[in-house]
């Protein structure tokens, strides 16, 4: 049986630290505090995520905050954060519904 080595240990050999850090770094989500109804609310995404839906909110000529407001007002009972994935899943996949 193989036995895979965890994703920071590909990099072990490199010379740079920080290049080991953000391959660490690269899965672990990034918190960020909005507002979304008058309620305060805090989202915890990885960052390729935060990026795609920067990307998103950009095509579409919105706020990230705004295109957060209309996920989540569809989402039902599912968490925030991801609701948020799934609707990029979906939008890249051609098949939102926002």
């Amino acid at each position: 049986m193989s036995r895979i080595e965890p994703t920071f240990e590909l990099f072990a050999n490199d010379a740079n630290p920080s290049q080991r850090r953000l391959a660490a770094d690269a899965g672990r989500p990034v918190k960020r505090s909005l507002t979304i109804a008058g309620h305060r609310t805090s989202i915890s995404l990885e960052e390729a995520f935060w990026s795609a839906l920067q990307d998103v909110a950009r095509e579409r000529g919105k706020a990230v905050a705004s295109l957060i407001f209309q996920i989540d007002a569809k989402r039902g009972k599912t968490n925030l954060s991801s609701a948020i994935r799934v609707f990029l899943l979906e939008h890249f996949r051609g098949r939102e519904s926002v």
